[in-house]
């Protein structure tokens, strides 16, 4: 950010699953997500269909946030899936989070990177998380995202183990 000036407030919303505006938007940051992955265009005509069906079975248990850019154009996502602790017995008077979360299918669009955008989502995200009281958010970060995630108090740990799959190439 050149010049010292404030950024302006980046206007972040809830999704509402069931709305078909807010839907086709999470779709079309997915689809340029992947495009920029791979370098160029996409030719896939199931990729509607395929996303619908997903979101269709996630919505319940994902919580996501758009941010909006001026027209409602969709400059961001963030969601997160949320997990629930199975109950145990406990002493009346230890409380324990029942939750937590994990943190994935963040995206800023490139021409929307370095305005804030991706500060306005993940602080949208650990208010939420602070306001419900989870556990934890966990997540998996690209290493272009990790000083981002620092900057909101998320550190490495030993505590999580992972088994990746045998044709995993990372």
């Amino acid at each position: 950010m050149s010049g010292g000036s404030p950024r302006a407030a980046v206007p972040v919303r809830r999704v509402d699953g069931r709305d078909a505006d807010d839907v086709a938007a999470v779709r079309s940051l997915r689809r340029a997500w992947s495009e920029e992955d791979a370098g160029r265009p996409l030719d896939d005509p199931t990729f509607a269909e395929r996303f619908d069906a997903w979101w269709d079975r996630e919505r319940e248990q994902r919580i996501t946030w758009l941010a909006l850019g001026s027209g409602a154009d969709a400059l961001g996502m963030l969601n997160v899936l949320e997990f629930e602790r199975m109950p145990t017995p406990r002493r009346a008077d230890r409380v324990r989070p029942s939750a937590w979360g994990y943190l994935a299918n963040f995206y800023v669009r490139p021409d929307a990177r370095g305005r804030g955008v991706g500060q306005a989502l993940l602080a949208s995200c650990t208010a939420h998380a602070d306001a419900v009281g989870w556990a934890r958010i966990v997540l998996s970060p690209s290493p272009r995202s990790v000083s981002l995630y620092a900057r909101h108090g998320f550190a490495t740990t030993d505590g999580l183990l992972v088994r990746r799959a045998v044709d995993d190439v990372r």
